[in-house]
């Protein structure tokens, strides 16, 4: 019997001393796989227009219609609305999507001639129809990082989108963001939104722009407060401090996810604008520089004085040039103003848009002309079609 018990013993103990090597080498091995430190992170970007010198560009190929939700609907001019409903989930005009696929290449080929890492995301069949426990729709595209990832100094953060044909939107770039990762960034996906009909109102009042402009006015939007959602374009960055709207994308759990993640290193400030549309904020307010901010003439933003205070230089880029026959079936005109600082003297600027070229100039500011005209149809300029990575800057309060 006590051979026995101490047989047991035995056992217990080299099986609790097993245990604990095996842990010990478990440890091992996470404090290895954690060491990429800061100097090894390939991400790192602290604002608009420091040195660009990595960026993702997006993807024009396979992109389709979404469907004409409720959300889209508030989202989208009316004349469009016919457009959605009949093509939803079926490819964008097949012609006018080659020409947006061959300008985003010259895109990226400029971008490389001017120095920079140029990487793209996967591509994908968006047409495939999925299903969720509260929703079914087809796909959209990978054609704007900057709608769905927010660099953050060396964080990059997946944005809860709220359109329901973008809900797999991020699988475009995961190969990419798994990269950034095993190079040292840190990687946060924000609280995945079920999309339920809860998020939004299904009975959201809209039939024309007139009746946007009452609804923005009132701070009535098509999201609802049911569950954080936001999209990454409508945060703007300035250092330690960040600007981000409300709008039919964003709401404000979603922002005070935000405020709350961020802290106590960044600010989050809450601006708003006239606007009957309030979606993306940077064809409506987009920082170019330290001290200098571009502000849409036709969306004043209500809060501009916090930013005379502090001594920043407000400019009003000229009407856009671009014709009223040109489809623009998700964005307004003012795409000219949705630029891509390289750095404090280099803008990738619509090779159309003369009149903005010329502003940029006589502020002393070299212009990178580009033609990105057919790709302007799906929904962005140069900041939307990018989302830089890697800029060579540190951080620093231009507000203090």
């Amino acid at each position: 019997k006590l051979r026995g018990v101490f047989t047991g013993w035995v056992q217990r103990t080299f099986q609790s001393t097993q245990a604990a090597t095996a842990s010990q080498n478990t440890c091992a091995a996470d404090d290895k796989a954690t060491r990429p430190g800061p100097k090894d992170c390939l991400v790192c970007s602290y604002n608009e227009w420091d040195p660009l010198e990595e960026v993702i560009v997006g993807r024009a190929e396979n992109a389709c219609v979404p469907p004409f939700s409720v959300e889209v609907k508030a989202n989208t001019y009316e004349k469009y609305w016919g457009f959605y409903q009949k093509f939803g989930g079926q490819s964008f005009p097949k012609d006018h999507l080659k020409k947006a696929i061959a300008e985003i290449e010259e895109m990226c080929n400029i971008l490389k001639g001017e120095g920079v890492i140029v990487k793209r995301p996967d591509p994908i069949d968006w047409s495939v129809k999925y299903k969720t426990p509260d929703f079914e729709s087809t796909g959209m595209y990978a054609a704007m990082p900057r709608d769905i990832l927010l660099v953050v100094g060396n964080e990059i953060i997946e944005a809860p989108m709220a359109w329901r044909a973008r809900f797999f939107e991020y699988r475009a770039y995961r190969r990419l963001i798994k990269d950034y990762f095993n190079s040292g960034a840190k990687w946060t996906t924000a609280p995945k939104p079920t999309m339920a009909d809860e998020l939004y109102d299904q009975n959201y009042p809209i039939h024309s722009v007139e009746d946007r402009h009452k609804l923005a006015a009132q701070g009535k939007f098509v999201t609802t407060e049911f569950e954080p959602c936001f999209d990454a374009a409508d945060f703007i960055r300035a250092g330690r401090d960040i600007f981000v709207q409300r709008s039919q994308v964003t709401n404000y759990m979603g922002i005070e996810w935000m405020r709350r993640h961020l802290a106590p290193d960044y600010r989050v400030h809450i601006i708003s604008f006239k606007d009957p549309n309030p979606m993306h904020i940077d064809a409506t307010f987009n920082i170019i520089g330290p001290g200098l901010v571009l502000s849409n003439p036709d969306r004043p933003c209500h809060q501009i004085e916090l930013f005379k205070k502090a001594g920043w230089t407000v400019i009003q880029p000229p009407v856009p040039l671009i014709p009223d026959d040109h489809p623009l079936w998700m964005s307004s005109k003012w795409l000219s103003m949705n630029v891509l600082m390289l750095d404090e003297k280099r803008v990738m600027v619509d090779a159309n848009e003369t009149s903005i070229q010329k502003m940029f100039e006589k502020l002393g500011i070299s212009v990178i002309k580009v033609n990105i005209r057919h790709a302007n149809s799906l929904g962005g300029g140069f900041h939307c079609w990018t989302c830089d990575i890697r800029r060579r800057g540190i951080l620093q309060s231009y507000f203090d």
